[in-house]
C-alpha cells in the first residue's frame, strides 16, 4: 500500500509521460501504428502460456474474494480467449486509420476552403474492472486513434493485465513509437483512481468500464470529462407477432451465452396475448437452462419461477437470473423500458413492422435491436475490431466506442490572401 503523496507522485509522472507521448502519436504514420499492433498481437500469442499463468493467479485471488461464477467467467483466460485478444488486435490494426480523415469539406463565397478533419483526443484514461481483455482492446483502440492511454484495471485482473500490457509495449518498441503511449497504473491502490479523476492537466477524457458502483464513482468525482458507460440493463420484448423459433433461439442466446457481459439480457417482457403460450414456453426453456426466472404475477403460475420484487426491475444481474413480466402491448413495453432502462441495449422480437418502427422511434437507447440477440452489443460484432466500451450518454461517442469514436476534429481553413470585409 502506497501513501497518498507517493500515489500523487506516481500518477503525475505517468500523466506527464503520457502527455509527451501523445504529442508524438498525434502525427505518427498509419504504417507505424499498424506495425505496433501486429507486433503486439504476435507477442500476445507467443507469450500465451505466461498470460494464462498470470491469469491463474488472478483467478485464485478472485475466488478468495468470493466473486460470483459470472464474474469469474469475465476474468478467466484460456487459449481460446487469448486467441480472441490476438484476433482483436489484428482486426484493429487492419482498420482504416481515422486520424486525418476529412469528415467534410466545403467552399465559401469569400474564397475560403474549409475542411473538418479527425484528430486525436490526446490522453485517455481508462478505468475498468475484471475483464483483462480490456487491457488489449483499450490500448489498441487508443493507439489506432493516435491517443496515449493510461490503463487502470481492476484488482482482480492485476497480473493478467500486466502480462498483456507488456506485449503492447513490445509492439510499441518494435514500431519505434513512444513506450509511454500505453501505460498501466502499477498498483491496486484505489487512491490511483481518485487521482486519475482530477488529472485535468494530463488527461483529456476518462472512460469508465464496469458496474454501477465504478461508473457512479467516476461520474460523481471526475473533474476530467467522462464518456459514460453505464450498466447494461438490457430488455427483450416478445411481441404478440413474434416468430416462435426466432424468439426461443434469441432469448436463450441473449441470456445464457455469457451471463457476465453487459449485453446479456436482464429483463424479459412478454405480450399478454402470448403469455400462456409462447411466453410460458420461453420461460420454461430458460428454467431448463438453469436460469432463475423472477416473474411478476402474470407468469408466476409457471412451475419453477420465483416471485419478482420491486428491486428486480432495472437490475443488472450479470448472472443466471432474469426478471420477467407481462405487458399489455408494445406501448406498455416501451413505458417499462423508459422507466428502468440504462439506455444501453433493448430488443424487440416480432414480425410486425409497425411494432418495430414504434419501438425504434420511441426508445432512445444507444443500441436498439430487432430479432437479434443482445449479445451482439459489442464493438467487434459491429465491425470495429473491438471496443473500449458501450457509451450510454448522448455526447460525442455513443454505443460501441471504437477508434473512430476516440477522435475529435479540427477545422483546416485555407485562403489565398483572403481578407474579410
Amino acid at each position: 500500500m502506497k501513501d497518498q503523496d507517493s500515489i500523487q507522485t506516481l500518477m503525475d509522472d505517468i500523466g506527464r509521460r503520457a502527455r509527451a507521448a501523445s504529442a508524438e502519436l498525434a502525427f505518427a504514420s498509419a504504417e507505424r501504428k499498424h506495425a505496433a499492433l501486429i507486433a503486439a498481437a504476435d507477442a500476445v500469442w507467443a507469450r500465451r502460456a505466461d498470460i494464462i499463468a498470470a491469469n491463474a493467479k488472478d483467478m485464485d485471488y478472485a475466488r478468495e474474494k468470493g466473486l460470483s461464477d459470472a464474474m469469474l467467467d469475465r476474468l478467466m483466460l484460456d487459449e481460446g480467449r487469448v486467441r480472441s485478444i490476438v484476433d482483436g488486435l489484428r482486426a484493429i490494426a487492419e482498420q482504416p486509420d481515422p486520424v486525418g480523415e476529412v469528415m467534410s469539406e466545403w467552399d465559401r463565397p469569400t474564397g475560403l476552403n474549409i475542411k473538418r478533419v479527425r484528430t486525436p483526443l490526446g490522453v485517455i484514461g481508462v478505468i475498468y474492472e475484471s475483464r483483462p481483455n480490456v487491457t488489449a482492446d483499450a490500448g489498441a483502440l487508443c493507439l489506432k486513434a493516435g491517443n496515449a492511454v493510461i490503463l487502470r484495471g481492476g484488482s482482480e485482473s492485476f497480473h493478467s493485465s500486466d502480462a498483456i500490457h507488456a506485449c503492447l509495449v513490445e509492439g510499441l518498441k518494435a514500431a519505434n513509437l513512444p513506450e509511454d503511449s500505453i501505460q498501466r497504473v502499477p498498483t491496486r491502490d484505489r487512491a490511483a483512481v481518485s487521482e486519475m479523476l482530477t488529472m485535468t492537466d494530463h488527461i483529456d477524457v476518462i472512460v469508465p468500464r464496469g458496474g454501477k458502483g465504478l461508473v457512479g464513482l467516476v461520474q460523481r468525482e471526475a473533474r476530467v470529462p467522462v464518456f459514460a458507460h453505464l450498466e447494461g440493463i438490457v430488455h427483450i420484448y416478445v411481441d404478440a407477432a413474434a416468430d416462435r423459433e426466432k424468439a426461443l433461439r434469441v432469448v436463450l442466446n441473449a441470456k445464457t451465452r455469457r451471463t457476465g457481459i453487459c449485453g446479456a439480457a436482464e429483463c424479459l417482457l412478454i405480450h399478454r396475448d402470448i403469455a400462456d403460450g409462447l411466453g410460458a414456453e420461453i420461460v420454461r426453456a430458460l428454467i431448463a437452462e438453469g436460469v432463475e426466472v423472477r416473474a411478476d404475477d402474470g407468469l408466476q403460475q409457471i412451475e419453477g419461477t420465483t416471485a419478482a420484487s420491486d428491486d428486480d426491475w432495472g437490475r443488472e444481474y450479470l448472472d443466471t437470473i432474469i426478471a420477467a413480466r407481462v405487458v399489455d402491448d408494445v406501448d406498455d413495453a416501451i413505458a417499462h423500458i423508459r422507466r428502468y432502462s440504462s439506455s444501453h441495449t433493448d430488443c424487440i422480437l416480432t414480425e410486425d413492422d409497425a411494432a418495430v418502427a414504434r419501438f425504434f422511434q420511441r426508445l432512445d437507447s444507444a443500441i436498439l435491436m430487432h430479432n437479434a440477440s443482445t449479445q451482439f452489443a459489442d464493438g467487434g460484432e459491429f465491425g470495429m475490431g473491438a471496443e473500449i466500451g458501450i457509451a450510454t450518454g448522448k455526447m460525442h461517442a455513443r454505443g460501441p466506442v471504437g477508434a473512430e469514436q476516440l477522435t475529435s476534429f479540427k477545422y483546416l481553413v485555407a485562403g489565398n490572401g483572403t481578407t474579410r470585409d
